[in-house]
This record gives structure tokens, sequence and C-alpha cells, in this order.
């Protein structure tokens, strides 16, 4: 393993999928920014051309932390830094992954382009191992980024030079962890894990890549140190299926995150050939009438909007820390959970929120490609099943809602089958966990019908709730262009309310009037949670939102993760037991 000591995100970046042998690539890289497009004309590519500036990996930028903080549109950059890879690492297979790259990327070695990739949330990887030699080598990557072109999600990074409304600071090129880890010949390349507590045991279906047949593949699973259950088979082709019997059962509950630690190892004539750690959450997720089961058990989920934007690293963490700061905020608060909204958060959150038991809801960064026509699933489908199958075995993420408000665009209305495609293909890939097709609007097949209330006065926003209580008329948004068809409901975004009694900022944005006084406030957001809480027809909620954002200042917290009110206050409210809990 690297020294990391010095380095920024210095953390292994992928925890459930975890080798020994690994490079953290991160720190100073030279930078560029080509704003013609015609670095690849001039030859930035090859290994002898240096770049005129520095960057700090893996910090955008856009970032202060990048040490660039160019705040304008950016048409593509370059990156390039030498390293040098181990003699021992040549006897197997190289692998080059990034954690992010926005948007469309390319990469050499040496020179040698190694592989390309689209899509500025996802992770992904190239075998490099043909164009590493000994001592030293030069990695250069390409990354163009266009915001406003309606053909690539961006999410709320701004189309316009300033931030603005709810969208904020752009993030261009690498924005996550970047780094070399060497690999046997034949190697382990995937898994998924399906729990199956109600049997006692976990399904695995592990990928192999290369040629392993007739080798052994083992796996064992420990609770606290003590193995439970283990399994073997023989590799007869690029996939092999386990099932382990565990001798002890103990279930991932909200707020009470037991978790196992699995260990994959492939042997090659008897010896380790590769080895891997993991870990997994023993749970189900079901909708059972109106109700949200896991475990069996009716939990009413205590959301809140996180945006995962930072000060200074704005779309990345300044550490580890600093995710797991955000979700032990959430909790004080009394949520139990969070919509990721607008973005494919990076992994280390979804471990924090898998070890502290968090729920939480992957969504895609959908806003700003143009869907009204069938050729934007080229743009978003393949980009969102990479971060379906990247996310897949996260116990803390309980659902999946790939777009969030499909707007009109220009007056053109969304067309309907791409949300459709998009929600059958989930499922295909994911038949465990509920989906939602679109937050808010316009639905078109779901399993959960949410809606977007911002009403701030707690009787009106109350009332229009009533009537289904009782079997009569289900309140909808916009019932020209969505059909409730009796699936569970809950309100995924309201409150939002302004609250920003120091800021001077004439740019301040937020939703509604502003409350006159803090008690004012407090008022409010128990009338309108209230009202969420006691509907036995609701199974949650979600709260605009956990801190504010640049000028959006309707968080609980501030930008920089200062409590804006008494959390406790907050926590009574929120805290209270829900009608339709068990």
């Amino acid at each position: 393993m690297s020294d990391t000591s010095t380095l920024p995100r210095p953390e292994y970046p992928r925890p459930q999928w975890v080798r020994q042998e690994w490079i953290n690539l991160n720190g100073s890289w030279q930078f560029e920014i080509d704003h013609g497009k015609s670095g690849k004309e001039r030859g930035y590519q090859e290994s002898g051309h240096d770049l005129s500036g520095k960057i700090t990996v893996p910090f955008c930028p856009e970032s202060k932390l990048s040490g660039v903080e160019h705040k304008d549109f950016m048409a593509a950059v370059w990156y390039k830094r030498e390293v040098s890879v181990p003699e021992n690492w040549l006897n197997g297979r190289i692998l080059l992954h990034f954690g992010a790259v926005d948007y469309e990327s390319e990469v050499w070695v040496n020179g040698i382009s190694v592989g390309k990739h689209r899509g500025g949330y996802s992770s992904f990887s190239f075998d490099i191992t043909s164009a590493v030699s000994s001592g030293t080598n030069v990695i250069t990557v390409y990354a163009e980024d266009d915001a406003r072109s309606g053909r690539q999600p961006r999410g709320k990074q701004s189309g316009r030079f300033y931030s603005h409304g709810c969208d904020y600071t752009r993030t261009t090129g690498i924005w996550q962890t970047v780094w070399l880890e060497q690999v046997p010949e034949a190697y382990l390349s995937d898994m998924q894990v399906v729990p199956d507590p109600d049997n006692g045991c976990v399904h695995l279906d592990v990928k192999i890549n290369g040629n392993a047949a007739g080798e052994q593949l083992t796996a064992s699973a420990n609770f606290n140190g003590k193995l439970v259950g283990n399994a073997g088979a023989i590799v007869s082709g690029p996939s092999v299926k386990l099932t382990i019997p565990l001798s002890d059962i103990h279930l991932w509950e909200v707020g009470n995150a037991q978790l196992y630690d699995l260990e994959l190892s492939l042997q090659h004539q008897g010896q380790v050939g590769d080895d891997v750690q993991s870990y997994f959450g023993l749970r189900t997720v079901r909708l059972d009438g109106m109700a949200f089961r896991i475990n069996g058990k009716s939990v009413f989920q205590r959301l809140v909007l996180d945006q995962g934007f930072y000060p200074d690293g704005v779309y990345t963490a300044p550490s580890d820390e600093d995710l797991r700061k955000d979700i032990e905020i959430s909790m004080g608060l009394g949520f139990n959970g969070a919509r990721l909204h607008e973005k494919m958060f990076e992994p280390r959150f979804l471990y924090w929120a898998d070890r502290l038991g968090y729920l939480v809801w992957g969504e895609h960064a959908n806003w700003g490609l143009d869907i009204t026509g069938a050729e934007s699933l080229a743009s978003f489908l393949p980009e969102w099943l990479e971060g379906i199958e990247r996310d897949f075995n996260h116990p803390a993420l309980i659902g999946w809602c790939p777009f969030n408000e499909t707007w009109d665009m220009d007056g053109a209305k969304q067309h309907n089958d791409v949300l459709r495609i998009v929600y059958e293909v989930t499922k295909r890939m994911d038949p465990t966990r509920p989906v939602i097709d679109t937050s808010g609007n316009f639905h078109v097949v779901t399993d959960i019908f949410d809606l977007h209330d911002y009403d701030q006065n707690p009787q009106t926003f109350r009332a229009r709730y009533e009537a289904m209580k009782d079997g009569g008329e289900v309140y909808n948004t916009f019932p020209d262009r969505q059909k409730y068809e009796g699936q569970p409901y809950f309100i995924s975004e309201y409150g939002g309310i302004w609250w920003n009694p120091d800021q001077k900022d004439d740019k301040a944005w937020g939703y509604g009037d502003r409350p006159l006084s803090e008690e004012a406030f407090i008022e409010r957001y128990e009338g309108l949670t209230s009202a969420l809480l006691d509907h036995p027809m609701m199974f949650g909620f979600c709260y605009t939102q956990l801190y504010d954002v640049e000028q959006e200042v309707n968080g609980l917290y501030t930008y920089d993760r200062r409590a804006k009110f008494d959390p406790e206050m907050i926590r009574r409210i929120n805290s209270r037991k829900a009608a339709i809990e068990d």
C-alpha cells in the first residue's frame, strides 16, 4: 500500500472492494485549461509535453482546494503527472482507477491512449498493463465539459456564469480520487451481494476477469472477528454464484448498523491469487400497502435533502471526516436518512451511511439533460447503470430515483418513454429495491408516488392531504400530467424555509416568505412536519435542506456547517412517532 500520509483524501476510495496493493495518485499534477479544445492537435498527450500550471487532485479547478479557483466555463482541461510503478507489479495486471471525471475523458499512459469514458459521476478504470514500462511512467488525462449543451447530466451545476437560485458552482474534470492497483492475470473484478436474512444466508454473484477456469473461489463472512460462514466453488467461467449460510444473524437497522466483514479469495494452484476485503449488511426492504418496511418493520423515513456541496471543495469533501460529519449532523437533527440530491455521491459517503445506519436514496444528476427526445437515453442510461452497479451492495441504499423534477424544456414535454425505459431497466438491474421514476414530477411509471410541496402555511399544507386519510381524493400537483394509481405516497420535498438573518447578500434565495423570528421559524417547521408525521398514509418526508449552499439559504445549518438553531429543537419535532410506524 502507498504512503498516503501527506496526500489530500488519502483513504482507500472504494471501501467495498479493498486491495492492499495500491498507489494513491492524489496530490500535485500539472494542469492546463484548453478553451479551444486544441490540445490534442498541439500534442498535449505526448509524454514530453509539459503543462503550464499546477492543480491539487482530486479537487476540481473551480474549487479553492485545487489551488486554481477558475470559476468561468472551461471547454476542456488537461492533467499530467509522473508515477513510478514497483518492479514486481509488472508480473500482473495494472489498473488505473478514477472515482469520477466530469464529463467526457480520455487517458494516455506514456503517450498511448488507454481508454475513454463519458459521464461525470460514475467511476471507471482502464487496464494499462500494455502501456506501462519499468521506471517512470507519464499519465495524461483530458476532460471536456459543457454544462450548457443539453446533452449531459449536470445536476446543480450552474448553466450561467454566476450561481443562481438553486444552481451552484460548477465542477470540471477530476473530482474524486485517482489510484493505481496491481492484480493478477486472472482477478476478481466485481460482486453483487443479495442479503437473505429470512433464510439465514447471503447470496454472492462474483465476476472474474481473465482465465481462472478450474481455480477455487472461497468466501468467508465474519461478525466482530468471529467466523460465521464460508463457501467455495470451482470457477468455470466469468461469473461464480455462491451462497454463504450464516450461523449468527444480525440485522442492519436504522441507527444500528450491524455489518459483516467479507473476504473473497481466488486460489491459483493452492496459493492465493487474488484477495479482496468487503462487507455487507443483512436487511430487507419492501413496500406493503402504504408502508415502507425495513426488515419487516414499518419505518417512517425522516429524510433530508443533501446536495453534496462543500465551500472549499465544491463537489469534493475536503476530508473523509467531512463526509461522516454531514451524516452525524443530520442524525443529530433527528433525521434517519437523506435524498442524495442531483448527484451520484462518492462511495466513501455511502460507506459512512452503511456504518452509521443512515438511509439514502440514489439519484442521478439529470438536470441540464434535455430528455424531450429518445436520443437522451444515450447520455443518461449508460452512466446510470454504472452507478447502479457500483452502489448496489450498500445496505444503506434503500431505493433508486434516476430523475428529479423533469420539467418541460423550451415548451417541449419530457419523452415519457425515456422515463419508462430507465425505470424498467433499473428494475431489471435491481429487483430488490423500489424505484421512483422522477421525484416530484412528471411521473410515468413508478413504485412510489411522491410530490414536492413548498406551501409555507401549515394549515393549508395539512388540509390538502386530509381527504386521502379516509379514502378520498389524493392530492396531485399535476393531475393533467401524472396519474396516481394507489402507490405508497410521500412528500419528498417540503419546507425550504428561508432563514438567513445574518446574511446581507441581496442574492440570497429560498422558498416563500421569510419568518420574522426564530420562534416563527420553529412554529412553521413544526406545523409542516407534524402534518406529515400525523398522516396515516404517509411513509416519510424529505425536508429541504440540511445546510445552505452558496446563495440558497434554506438549510438548517449554514454552508460551513454551523447550526442555525438548537439542534435539539429540530430533533424533538422530527423524532416524534409517526402514525404509520409500527
